[in-house]
C-alpha cells in the first residue's frame, strides 16, 4: 500500500459473540426448530453486533478507528472461512445454488449433517476448549468468493456509523487444519490448494477496500503451532508465499496479521520480511522477541492482556512489556493475546462470587477496559494510569495472600507423595482378574455417562437453587430419573449401566461445586462448539475434597440392577482445562491436588461396591502445549495426574477413561500410559480413521472407538453402526474392543438417544453372531 492508515493504539482480537445471555444460542435453536425463520435470526443477530460495538466503544475502544474487530459466527469462525471460499464437500453439493452459495439453513448442515450425510469432523481450536469444523479440501474443491457476509457485515456496521475491522481466518490456516476430502488421493495435502485460494482472498481483500475498510485481521494461528501435521519448514514457505501475494495487492485494506496461542518464533521473520503491515504479538504465552530485520517498519500489536483466562492479572508488568516491544518499532499497539470469546462477557453479571474474588477477574468487558488503559499510557505516559498500576497490584497482592489460596495439608499431602502413589501394577493380571469378576459379553455395551437432560431435570435444579425444592424433594426426583434411565438400559439391553448423571449441570462444573479452592459463576458462558455454551469454573486456591460426591448416587444406581454400574468422575486433566485455573503455580501442581481428591472420592465408591469407575480426560490431548520443548514436561505431569488419581484402587476394579474430540495419534503413548483398563474414544464422525493410530502403536488395553456422533442430531443406522464396528474389528483385536458412543447424551433428545442406542445394540448382536468371540 502506498500509504498505511493508522492502526488503533488499543484493540482485541476478537469478543464473544454468544450473547450476555446466550441470545444468539436461544435463536440458532429456535431455527433449528423451526420456531422461527432465518429473517428472524439474521434481525436477532444483526442486533447482538450492533450491540457488541456499542458497549465496545462504551468500555474504551474507537467508534471509527478500526480498533473493533468484526468477529462475529454463527457456528464456527473455521466453517465461515471455508463457506466464503467455497469449500463444500461434495456431499452437500445439493445444498449449493447456481452462484456457488450456500443459505444458512446449509451452513448449519455443514455443521450438523443431515441423513446419511456425515456433518464436518470437530476438533478442538489449538490448545483451548473451543471446537472449529474441520473443512475437506481436495483436488476437486472449486474455490470462489461463495459468500460476502463478511463485507455485509463491515458495511452494516459502517451504516450505524462504525468503522470495523474485519476478521477471517487466513490461508495458512484454514488449508493447514483442513483435511483431505473423500475424493482426494492418498498423499494429498490441502495446503498444496495455496495458489489456489490466495485469488479468493485477494477478491475478498479488494471488496473490503471498495466498501472502505481500511484493516483487515487475518488470523493465523497455525504459524505459532509446532503440532500440525505440515512439515515446518512447508508450513513457513506457504506463509511467505500468501502473505508476498496479498500484501501486495492494490488495492486492498491494511493486513493485520494476528497469530494467538503462543510465540511466532521462526515465522516472526517470515512475516517481518512480507509486506503485511502489522503483526500480532501473543505475549502471555509468548515473550518479547529479539530484534528481527524489517520488524521496525511494522506495527507491533501486543498482546499482553490475557484473552484465555479471568484473571486481573499484572497491569504494572503488562504496562512494561509494551514499552520493551517499543524499543524494537516506533509504531506499537496494545490488544489482548487472544479473542476473548474463551472468557465470559462481565464480572459485573456476577452477583454471589464475594467482593474479594471479584476484585481478583477480569472478564472481557474489564479485559477490554485493561486494553484501553494500557493504550492511553502509551499515548499520554505511565503517570497517566498509575492509579489503575496500583489498584491492579493491590488486586494481585491480595489475591496472593488470601486465606485458602495456600493450604498446609493440602501441600503437606503431595509433598509426601511417592513413585508407588503413582502405579497399579501388570495390566495383563488385572485383565484376568476383571474378566472372571465381571463376566461380560464379547463386545461389551456401554454408554459413556450421561443421558438426556430434559426441561424436568433443569427446572428441578433451578428450583432447588431457589428454595422452592427441598434437598430431600430433589434428592427424590433424581432418584426417579435415575431409575428411568436404569430400565431404558435395561430394555435396550446394555451391558455395563451408568446412572445417567442427572443430579450434575456439567461434568466439572458439578466436581467445582464439591471441592474446596473453587467457586462457580451465575452467568459466565463461554462457546464450547455451535450452540453449545459452559461455566467454566474457577479454581481459585488449593484443591480438597470435604466429602464424599458422587458415592450415594452410585450406590443408589447398583441397588436397582444386578448388571455392573459404572462410577462417574471428571479426571484432574479435564478439570483443570475446563476450569479458569490459577495461574500463581505450575498446572502440575494444582493438577495433583486435584488427582487426590478424585482419589478419595475412588476409594469411597470401590469401598461401596462399585467395580467401574470411570475417569473422563477428554481434555488430555486439548492441553498439549503448541511448542514441541514444553510436551515432555506436560505429559509427565497429565499422565502423572490420572494415574496418581486411579492407582489406589484394587486390580479386580476396572478403571475406564474417555478421551474426546483431538487428533489422537501424536499422544498415542500417553494415552497408553493412562494405564487405563478401558478407553473409550471418538472416532464415529471421523469414520474410525483413529484405529490405525490405535493398531500402529499396538495398543493392548480396551478400547471403545465411539460409534454414534452425538454432537450431530442425526441418528445413526444399524448398517452405519455395523460398519463401523467391523471396521474398528479389521485394526483392533477383538478382545479389546468395546460399543459405545462418541461421548455423554446430556445435549441430546430422548427420542433420538433411544433409536440410536437400539441400533447400536442391534448391530453389536449381528456382528457378535458374525465375529467368533476370542479367547483370552
Amino acid at each position: 500500500m502506498t500509504t498505511t492508515p493508522a492502526f488503533p493504539t488499543g484493540t482485541i482480537l476478537g469478543y464473544p459473540r454468544i450473547g450476555r445471555r446466550r441470545e444468539l444460542k436461544k435463536a440458532v435453536e429456535a431455527f433449528w426448530a423451526g420456531r422461527i425463520d432465518e429473517a428472524e435470526l439474521e434481525a436477532t443477530s444483526a442486533g447482538l453486533r450492533d450491540a457488541t460495538r456499542a458497549r465496545l466503544v462504551a468500555l474504551g475502544l474507537g467508534q471509527a478507528d478500526s480498533s473493533i474487530p468484526e468477529s462475529f459466527s454463527y457456528y464456527d469462525q473455521v466453517l465461515d472461512a471455508a463457506v466464503t471460499v467455497g469449500a463444500v464437500p461434495s456431499r452437500f453439493s445439493a445444498l449449493v445454488d447456481s452462484d456457488g452459495r450456500i443459505d444458512l439453513a446449509g451452513y448449519f448442515t455443514l455443521a450438523r449433517g443431515e441423513g446419511d450425510n456425515l456433518p464436518l469432523e470437530m476438533t478442538k481450536w489449538f490448545d483451548s476448549n473451543y471446537h472449529y469444523l474441520v473443512p475437506e479440501i481436495g483436488p476437486e474443491t472449486n474455490f470462489a468468493l461463495a459468500s460476502d457476509r463478511i463485507v455485509r457485515e463491515f458495511t452494516e456496521a459502517k451504516a450505524a456509523g462504525y468503522l470495523t475491522r474485519p476478521v477471517i481466518v487466513g490461508p495458512v490456516t484454514l488449508l493447514a487444519l483442513s483435511k483431505p476430502s473423500d475424493e482426494a488421493p492418498a498423499g494429498f495435502v490441502p495446503l498444496s490448494r495455496l495458489d489456489d485460494v490466495l485469488p479468493v482472498y485477494a477478491t475478498l481483500l479488494q471488496r473490503l477496500a471498495e466498501v472502505g475498510a481500511e484493516w483487515v485481521q487475518l488470523d493465523e494461528p497455525a504459524l505459532v503451532s509446532e503440532s500440525i501435521e505440515v512439515p515446518r519448514a512447508e508450513l513457513l514457505a506457504a506463509a511467505e508465499r500468501a502473505y508476498s501475494v496479498l500484501g501486495t495487492l492494490e488495492p486492498r485494506p491494511a493486513i493485520f496479521l494476528a497469530a494467538p496461542y503462543g510465540s511466532l518464533d521462526d515465522a516472526l521473520p517470515v512475516l517481518a520480511a512480507s509486506p503485511v503491515e502489522a503483526i500480532g504479538l501473543d505475549l502471555v504465552r509468548g515473550s518479547v522477541p529479539g530484534a528481527v530485520p524489517g520488524l521496525a517498519d511494522k506495527v507491533l500489536v501486543a498482546g499482553v492482556i490475557d484473552g484465555h483466562n479471568i484473571w486481573r492479572g499484572d497491569l504494572a508488568a503488562a504496562f512494561d512489556t509494551v514499552g520493551a516491544v517499543a524499543k524494537l518499532s516506533p509504531r506499537v499497539a496494545v490488544s489482548t493475546s487472544t479473542s476473548l470469546l474463551h472468557v465470559p462477557h462481565d464480572v459485573q453479571d456476577e452477583s454471589s462470587l464475594g467482593d474479594d474474588l471479584t476484585s481478583w477477574l477480569a472478564f472481557a468487558d474489564q479485559k477490554v477496559n485493561q486494553v484501553a488503559t494500557l493504550a492511553h499510557g502509551l499515548t499520554h505516559g505511565k503517570s497517566a494510569i498509575q492509579a489503575e498500576l496500583d489498584a491492579a497490584s493491590a488486586a494481585l497482592a491480595a489475591r496472593l495472600a488470601a486465606p485458602g489460596v495456600r493450604d498446609g495439608a493440602v501441600r503437606a499431602r503431595t509433598a509426601g507423595l511417592t513413585e508407588a502413589d503413582f502405579n497399579r501394577g501388570d495390566y495383563a493380571a488385572r485383565a484376568v482378574a476383571q474378566e472372571e469378576a465381571l463376566g461380560l459379553p464379547f463386545l461389551p455395551t456401554t454408554t459413556i455417562g450421561s443421558f438426556p437432560q430434559t426441561g424436568e431435570i433443569r427446572r428441578a435444579r433451578a428450583q432447588l437453587g431457589k428454595g422452592e425444592l427441598t434437598a430431600d424433594e430433589y434428592t427424590a426426583l433424581m432418584r426417579a430419573e435415575i431409575a428411568r434411565v436404569v430400565d431404558l438400559q435395561h430394555e435396550l439391553g446394555l451391558d455395563v449401566l451408568v446412572h445417567g448423571e442427572p443430579e450434575r449441570n456439567d461434568m466439572v462444573q458439578y466436581f467445582a461445586e464439591n471441592l474446596d479452592g473453587f467457586a462457580v459463576t451465575e452467568n459466565g458462558w463461554v462457546q464450547s462448539y455451535g450452540s453449545r455454551c459452559t461455566r467454566p469454573s474457577i479454581l481459585w486456591g488449593d484443591v480438597s475434597r470435604p466429602k464424599p460426591i458422587t458415592v450415594d448416587w452410585s450406590v443408589y444406581t447398583q441397588s436397582l440392577t444386578e448388571k455392573p454400574v459404572k462410577g462417574m468422575l471428571t479426571g484432574p486433566v479435564t478439570i483443570l482445562a475446563w476450569s479458569f485455573v490459577r495461574d500463581d503455580q505450575p498446572l502440575g501442581e494444582t493438577a495433583r491436588q486435584v488427582a487426590l481428591a478424585l482419589r478419595d472420592e475412588i476409594g469411597d465408591l470401590e469401598s461401596a461396591g462399585i467395580t467401574i469407575v470411570q475417569v473422563d480426560e477428554p481434555a488430555l490431548r486439548e492441553l498439549l502445549p503448541l511448542k514441541k520443548k514444553d510436551q515432555a514436561d506436560y505429559l509427565d505431569w497429565s499422565v502423572g495426574s490420572f494415574k496418581l488419581a486411579t492407582a489406589g484402587v484394587a486390580e479386580v476394579t476396572q478403571i475406564h477413561t474417555h478421551l474426546c474430540y483431538s487428533e489422537f495419534g501424536v499422544v498415542i503413548e500417553a494415552i497408553r500410559n493412562l494405564d487405563a483398563d478401558v478407553t473409550s474414544i471418538e472416532a464415529a464422525r471421523s469414520r474410525m480413521e483413529v484405529v490405525s493410530d490405535i493398531q500402529s502403536s499396538g495398543f493392548d488395553h480396551g478400547i471403545g472407538p465411539g460409534v454414534y456422533d452425538i454432537h450431530s442430531p442425526r441418528v445413526p443406522s444399524v448398517t452405519e453402526v455395523t460398519e463401523l464396528i467391523e471396521r474398528a474389528l479389521e485394526s483392533i483385536p477383538g478382545r479389546q474392543v468395546w460399543i459405545n458412543p462418541d461421548c455423554g447424551l446430556k445435549t441430546r433428545g430422548y427420542d433420538e438417544t433411544i433409536e440410536s442406542l437400539a441400533n447400536i445394540v442391534e448391530a453389536t448382536q449381528i456382528v457378535r453372531a458374525r465375529v467368533e468371540a476370542p479367547v483370552r
